[in-house]
């Protein structure tokens, strides 16, 4: 196949790939933007095997069996499990540009000094993303402690892990084709893989959607590292888009929590918020609600705003939200659906769950577009949200959450919580909504709670 050929197809890779990137970035044009994206990788791999001279039987072998593995995901992962099917993508993205690399090293060992600083790139930054990514994922998935692991010279002992690694790099590169740069280079996979452990055990699910889409760059930026080690193209396109879009949405949210990057590796948030800000403990009076008195605030209401949370997810109950939302419509109340930056445990975690239960896009509103006219709601129902609706963000600098932007349901007429119990969110601190003159706590299961006010409706 004629290189001209070749690299006319990573063109239209690389357009399919930054147009369907321009597209994720609203709830209307995501699908659409994720096809477009999925199609330029089903162009640029295809022609990347026929360029090797690969024959077409296997070509069609490993599309089949990774068509197969996505499709099983697809439909048997739960949408409340997305974030640590992302997690996985990450690790699995960070693996295959270490394998990558580790491969081509081995078949030509014989490598400039940019070839293999780039190949220490790959491999480092790889293996990082993996182990990093399966921490994340133990985390999420409820299989490691959620809480952050901090312990007596963790700092040191990570500054020693980065001192070996690029002590061993530096080596690495000036004599790659030795024995000697064989053994350094499986030395700095050991460092990378240590390192993914002992940078993301510290960060506890509070940060998780942080950890996530910065997790998403490194992939990215070990997918660009391994297209120069194997000088090709549309892989280093691919893998700088990933990483800059990643860099950017994790600024957005860091933004989102009034924290700075370092501040989210570097604190272990979560091991002593107790005791500091907002007690634990009772702040005043608790006000509880049953369904009918829900249903009667609801039904007076002309206005209501549903505030999404982890608790949605958890109990699945996006669907009967968006049945409850229809009913109330139905009685000429105006619906929307208030989404916080980092609600969830990955970036966009209530806006793909309300997408599947087919909530209208443009009911869905921004923080800093609901915060404004947040004193002419009616209701605000928040559905198993807890520290981005938390008011010691504004008014307690004694609070660890202190000025992270958050939405202002306290400032609406009425204000209905729906959780479990009074156990704190993952800051571990309690919310002073809960105690609010305007506040009606409504316990339990929130898939039933909707549920009854549902039936509740259905019955006047």
């Amino acid at each position: 196949m004629s290189p001209l050929l070749i690299n006319f197809a990573y063109v239209i890779s690389a357009a399919l790939f930054i147009f369907g990137l321009k597209m994720l970035s609203s709830p209307a044009t995501a699908r659409r933007g994720n096809l477009l994206s999925a199609l330029g990788m089903f162009i640029a791999i295809i022609f990347t095997l026929m360029a090797q001279g690969l024959d077409y039987k296997w070509i069609l072998l490993g599309m089949a069996i990774g068509t197969g593995i996505g499709i099983v995901a697809a439909v048997k992962v739960e949408m409340t499990s997305m974030p640590e099917m992302v997690a996985l993508f990450n690790g699995f993205g960070g693996i295959s540009s270490l394998l990558l690399a580790w491969a081509e090293y081995h078949q030509h060992p014989e490598m400039s000094v940019f070839i293999a600083i780039v190949a220490f790139l790959s491999a480092f930054i790889g293996g990082v993303t993996f182990t990093g990514s399966m921490v994340a994922f133990g985390k999420l998935a409820g299989k490691i402690t959620q809480k952050a692991v901090v312990f007596k010279g963790q700092h040191i002992i990570n500054a020693a892990i980065l001192a070996t690694a690029v002590i061993a790099a530096v080596l690495f590169c000036m004599t790659p084709q030795s024995g000697a740069g064989y053994a350094l280079f499986i030395l700095i996979i050991l460092v990378a893989l240590g390192f993914g452990v002992t940078s993301t055990i510290p960060i506890g699910g509070a940060d998780m959607p942080v950890v996530i889409s910065l997790l998403n760059s490194y992939s990215g930026i070990a997918a660009c590292a391994a297209g120069f080690v194997i000088s090709n193209n549309i892989l280093i396109v691919a893998g700088a888009l990933v990483g800059a879009s990643g860099m950017i949405l994790t600024n957005i949210m860091c933004k989102a929590m009034n924290r700075s990057l370092s501040n989210v590796l570097f604190s272990g948030f979560g091991t002593t918020t107790a005791g500091q800000g907002d007690s634990d403990g009772p702040q005043g009076e608790v006000r509880p609600a049953s369904a009918e008195d829900v249903y009667y605030i609801l039904e007076a209401a002309d206005s209501v705003v549903f505030v999404p949370g982890y608790g949605l997810a958890v109990a699945q109950a996006q669907h009967v939200v968006k049945e409850l939302g229809d009913l109330l419509e139905a009685n000429d109340t105006e619906v929307s659906y208030a989404i916080h930056p980092v609600a969830g445990r990955m970036p966009g975690h209530m806006n793909v769950l309300l997408a599947e239960a087919n909530v209208p896009y443009d009911q869905l509103v921004e923080m800093d577009d609901i915060n404004p006219r947040m004193d002419t709601i009616d209701v605000c129902v928040v559905i198993g949200a807890n520290d981005v609706v938390n008011p010691a963000a504004l008014d307690d600098e004694s609070s660890p959450i202190y000025g992270m932007p958050i939405i202002e349901t306290q400032r609406a007429k009425t204000v209905i919580v729906l959780k479990r119990s009074m156990n704190p969110g993952f800051a571990g601190i309690q919310n002073a909504l809960f105690f609010a003159e305007n506040a009606r706590m409504y316990f339990g299961d929130a898939k039933a709670s909707i549920q009854a006010l549902v039936a509740e409706f259905k019955s006047d």
